[in-house]
Formats: C-alpha cells, sequence, structure tokens
C-alpha cells in the first residue's frame, strides 16, 4: 500500500508495487511519491483481455489454487483503469502481452525495464529521467489557510471518534464507527493504536497535498475531507476487499 512505499523508498530501492495500481488516482499517488522523493518512476502494464484474464482465474480455481471470487473479478474488471502514456504518472509506459509472448526475463519491455531503473546515470544522460520534487511536492501543507484548518481539523476529529469508540469497546470487537450524518463508517476489525492512526493521518495529509499538482482542488469543507480520510483508513487498514 502507498504507505509501505512511502516508508521504503529511497534512491538506493527498488521498489515493484503490483497492488492497486489498476486504478490510475493509486498510479498517481506512486508518482507523487516519486517526484517528492527525486526518483526513476516507470509503468509496466501487462496488456491482457478480460476474455483471457476470466480464462486465467477459472483455471486456477480448478486446480484449487488462489483465485478470484466472482463478485471481486467482475468489480475488478469494472474498475480497471487502463494506462494513458499521456499521464504524466502513466510516463514512460512500458507494455508486456503475456497471453500471446509469454514473461520471461528476456521480454524486451522487461529487459527494458531493469535497464532503466538500473543505469548510472549523469548529467550527460537522456535516455533516463530523474522525477525533480517541485514546489507543490515538497510542501506538504496546503498554502491556503483554510484547506489547511478543514483538513487538519477534520481527520482529527476522525481519528477522536476511532480512539473514543475503542476505548468505549474495552478490548471488545468493534462494530460500524460512525463519524456523523450522512458521512461513510469507518470499519475496523482490530485495534489500531494512536500512533499508527497519527502516521495514516500524517501521510494522508501529505498526498492529499501532493495531489493538487493534477489541478484537483484539496478539500475545502470538514465533510469532505472525512469522506476523503476515512476511505484512506478502511483501504489502508484492509478492510475492504
Amino acid at each position: 500500500n502507498v504507505i509501505e512505499v512511502d516508508r521504503s523508498i529511497s534512491k538506493d530501492n527498488i521498489i515493484i508495487v503490483n497492488s492497486l495500481n489498476s486504478v490510475k488516482s493509486y498510479r498517481y499517488e506512486l508518482w507523487c511519491l516519486a517526484c517528492a522523493a527525486g526518483i526513476r518512476y516507470r509503468v509496466l502494464y501487462c496488456d491482457v483481455g478480460e476474455v483471457q484474464c476470466r480464462k486465467w482465474n477459472e483455471e486456477r480455481r480448478e486446480k484449487g489454487e488462489a483465485a478470484h471470487k466472482d463478485g471481486i473479478f467482475e468489480d475488478l474488471v469494472r474498475r480497471f483503469e487502463k494506462p494513458d502514456r499521456r499521464n504524466r504518472w502513466d510516463s514512460p509506459l512500458l507494455q508486456l502481452w503475456p497471453h500471446n509472448n509469454g514473461v520471461d526475463k528476456s521480454s524486451i519491455a522487461i529487459a527494458d525495464t531493469v535497464s532503466y531503473l538500473t543505469k548510472r546515470v549523469d548529467s550527460k544522460s537522456r535516455d533516463v529521467e530523474i522525477l525533480q520534487p517541485t514546489i507543490a511536492t515538497q510542501n506538504t501543507w496546503f498554502s491556503e489557510a483554510n484547506s489547511l484548518y478543514e483538513l487538519d481539523r477534520a481527520t482529527q476529529e476522525v481519528i477522536n471518534a476511532v480512539v473514543e469508540a475503542q476505548s468505549q469497546a474495552i478490548g471488545g470487537p468493534l462494530a460500524s464507527i460512525s463519524i456523523g450524518q450522512g458521512l461513510p463508517c469507518i470499519d475496523i476489525s482490530r485495534s489500531v493504536g494512536l500512533p499508527e492512526l497519527r502516521r495514516l493521518r500524517r501521510i494522508f495529509i501529505k498526498l492529499t497535498a501532493q495531489t493538487s499538482l493534477s489541478g484537483r482542488p484539496p478539500p475545502s469543507d470538514a465533510d469532505s475531507a472525512k469522506r476523503m480520510f476515512v476511505d484512506c483508513l478502511n483501504r489502508e487498514l484492509g478492510i475492504i476487499a
């Protein structure tokens, strides 16, 4: 997840992320992290049609191997957003066609990706792009005082609600935690300590600030900020399948 990537990212590590990146907003978050860290970034797309994916999934199920349930498979297909090299966060883009050519170390796309990520670069290098931090990616706080205030206050209220609900449960199982009428509930099936909640909040604020690179304004009201943060908590804590 994004938190693990953010924790592991450095100029000396090669990080392969093969989870949740079927959604362009997640790829955008990864690109923002790469920009902020000033490292290389590349998207490797395994281009396989829905019919072939469905066939592979059914074959795995028949063999007793790990496979997606039909409902989850259909949801993945519905939510999939194909990479587009015209987007900054989808470029540079290389494609694999495993159902036609197979996948091995000699595949052109894989060999080129390994070379791109490991090649030594200097001031004369032109074929490898090192993403550079910008004012927006370096600044983890919003320039608008109102947006900063609303985001900070709203996320703290969500954390307070979680802490209070866990305190009342006294170690027992938690039901959905309500944070207000018309707002989504927080679904936490395990105890979450305050340090972890604070870390999630800090990273959420950082990533939300970076998302302003795309031109999408940050949440300027408390309810919008709460919805986004609840979605982040549910996703990062592994509640949503």
